[in-house]
């Protein structure tokens, strides 16, 4: 199992800790679409760094098309000389529409049209095809030599989608390389609602559970002493609470009875109340959805819930510590 660490930095900061967080012993390191471009942070940690696979997790598909993303996985497989993983995720239906400008409809349906129309694009750099995708979505049927990217001795990088619901998950494993679980799983529903959508997303494509990957991310909550274990923790109530509010992750709340979580959260959302979501989340719910205490208490938690199940793991710990990380890192290590 490969073990990830976050990048969740601006990319002045990336530039510094992704060669720090190589030097920790992290196999990988991936980027998020928050409060920057995941795309310019990875290319500040390719330039950096030289063994560790880099990744966006996610950055927002629908916020974009095909042929910009054909082009940015390109250029960021190549910079990193082929570390890049192209990782994709939907969003929800406001941010794409109401923060993003763009439009919304079968998300799940438009994701798998964006992948092959990628596909499309990158099998006419490669070898010449003549390009010709026409779907419901996406149209790219013009691309003449001047637009056409040198030959990669690298190949075109691999796609991971993140999802949630189980249409989403199953079109990753019908289409994708890989699959990026959200941080806001449990053991109970990675079984239940994540392993069981893929394996039918891998029937319907023919494809082989071997020849997938499923990257879990999991809410950690450490520290080094009590004070920063306690600001950790609250990190992870906060963050679990925000997500507790989004309709689109719900199911996972419905696989432990906690339907009534989400709808006091999503009300303390519409007024606006974020920080009082952290209050909703009690120890139970903490320690189903996130991985708490020491480094080796978390290596041990992790390895518990994901050994055998998915083939990389990523502690998302609230805390620029790479010192701290390098200790979970080799934590998760001894105990898988």
């Amino acid at each position: 199992m490969k073990i990830d660490s976050s990048l969740m930095f601006e990319p002045v900061k990336v530039k510094t800790m992704a060669p720090q967080i190589e030097a920790a012993g992290f196999d990988g390191a991936y980027t998020f679409e928050g409060q920057s471009d995941p795309f310019i942070s990875i290319a500040a940690a390719a330039m950096t760094t030289q063994k560790m696979e880099l990744m966006t997790s996610i950055a927002v598909a629908f916020a974009r098309n095909p042929m910009s993303l054909a082009y940015l996985g390109n250029d960021l497989q190549n910079l990193s000389n082929g570390r890049f993983i192209l990782g994709l995720g939907a969003q929800i239906k406001p941010h794409i529409e109401r923060r993003f400008s763009m439009p919304w409809s079968k998300p799940a349906s438009r994701m798998r049209e964006m992948v092959q129309a990628i596909r499309a694009i990158w099998d006419c750099w490669e070898n010449g095809e003549k390009l010709n995708f026409e779907g419901e979505f996406y149209n790219h049927t013009l691309m003449t030599p001047m637009f056409v990217p040198p030959t990669s001795e690298h190949g075109m990088p691999p796609i991971y989608i993140a999802g949630v619901g189980p249409l989403m998950t199953q079109v990753a494993a019908e289409v994708g390389d890989g699959y990026f679980l959200h941080p806001f799983s449990t053991g109970k529903s990675l079984d239940e609602l994540s392993l069981s959508s893929i394996q039918r997303g891998l029937d319907k494509a023919g494809k082989a559970r071997e020849d997938f990957v499923v990257s879990a991310q999991v809410i950690t909550a450490t520290g080094v002493d009590e004070e920063t274990m306690q600001a950790s923790i609250f990190g992870a109530r906060s963050q679990i609470g925000f997500y507790a509010s989004t309709p689109a992750y719900l199911p996972v709340l419905q696989c432990h009875g906690w339907e009534d979580v989400h709808l006091e959260a999503k009300r303390l959302s519409k007024e606006g109340k974020w920080m009082e979501m952290a209050e909703l989340i009690n120890d139970d719910i903490l320690n189903t959805i996130a991985v708490v205490g020491t480094p080796k208490e978390v290596g041990a938690g992790i390895a518990a819930r994901f050994k055998g199940k998915v083939e990389r793991v990523s502690p998302v710990a609230y805390s620029p510590d790479v010192e701290l990380l390098g200790e979970m890192c080799r934590e998760i290590r001894a105990a898988l």
